[in-house]
């Protein structure tokens, strides 16, 4: 979500009741840091209500949430294992279940827990917090019924957009579809961050066309003498051209596959996560192939002033 909300608790159920909703649940979310093993781990804590949506897709290891506190279900990213016990401000929380690829906008990994713990993980104070706001005359008592969100699914007869517009006008709330929530995440959200890996990106290829043309500069200076000949014995201009792409594009190809083969051996150990879609590794392979085109034209202009004769000097 692009923004922090609370609302009241009971608007789940009536989300619940309008027609074409097929279930609702309610959600917290929160980034929080605690210490494991003597380390820090920043974690974005989800609390939902067990047996509704809003929980894990699916559980790898392990088994879902079952009871009504201080049980967690971790991303692997986590590197929580099965059985270990978690401290989440003053409570302990039991691992029942890994998930994987559930991580925040921030690329933290995501723990679940029940709605209650969540709650009172959120929204309840402390002892010293407490006594200072009864000091100041009168402090609430108990957990609120507070929640961040309310997600909803809809029966197969029902557009999302009709259903948004219907609770946005008559139960004066923000609704947002799946559609809109990756239109925000992308054009606000992780925004910034997009255009910082793209410039990355960018310095990169441009550093990778620099140092392949400097290559294929080099191995050309070297073989001026077998060019030459070539040219000597009648072998046309495009041979050599072709012989000098070759070398290009066999540069560009195999490092293309040492990276992919390396990217993808590292993917699930990498401290955030990678989305591998062919889409992107097939648009890569044509840059690259562009980029050894590019990089060879020096070497081609090279090659196609080298003067036969010199083939025949001492």
């Amino acid at each position: 979500f692009a923004e922090s909300s609370r609302i009241q608790g009971d608007t789940r159920e009536m989300v619940a009741r309008i027609n074409g909703v097929e279930e609702a649940g309610s959600l917290t979310y929160q980034s929080v840091q605690t210490l494991y093993k003597n380390r820090k781990v920043r974690l974005f804590l989800v609390g939902y209500e067990p047996g509704r949506i809003g929980g894990p897709n699916k559980v790898t290891v392990g088994r879902n949430i079952t009871q009504s506190h201080f049980e967690m279900i971790a991303d692997v990213k986590t590197g929580f294992k099965l059985g270990e016990f978690v401290t989440l401000g003053r409570d302990s929380f039991k691992v029942v279940g890994l998930t994987h690829n559930a991580v925040s906008s921030g690329g933290d990994p995501v723990v679940y827990i029940p709605l209650r713990d969540s709650q009172a993980l959120q929204f309840d104070l402390t002892p010293s917090a407490i006594r200072r706001e009864r000091a100041r005359g009168g402090i609430q008592v108990g957990t609120p019924d507070t929640v961040n969100a309310v997600v909803a699914r809809l029966d197969n007869t029902q557009r999302p957009e009709q259903i948004a517009e219907e609770i946005d006008r008559w139960k004066h709330m923000a609704v947002m579809t799946n559609d809109q929530q990756k239109n925000i995440m992308l054009s606000s959200v992780v925004e910034k961050a997009r255009k910082q890996i793209g410039l990355f990106t960018l310095l990169l290829l441009i550093v990778s066309t620099v140092i392949i043309a400097l290559i294929i500069h080099t191995l050309t200076m070297d073989k001026r003498r077998e060019i030459a000949t070539l040219k000597l014995i009648g072998a046309p201009d495009r041979t050599i051209i072709s012989l000098i792409l070759q070398q290009a594009l066999a540069m560009g190809m195999i490092s293309y596959g040492l990276g992919a083969m390396l990217i993808y051996f590292i993917a699930d150990i990498f401290p955030r996560r990678i989305a591998l879609l062919g889409g992107d590794m097939a648009s890569l392979g044509v840059i690259v192939l562009f980029i050894c085109l590019l990089a060879s034209a020096t070497g081609v202009r090279m090659a196609l002033k080298i003067d036969a004769g010199s083939a025949l000097a001492g």
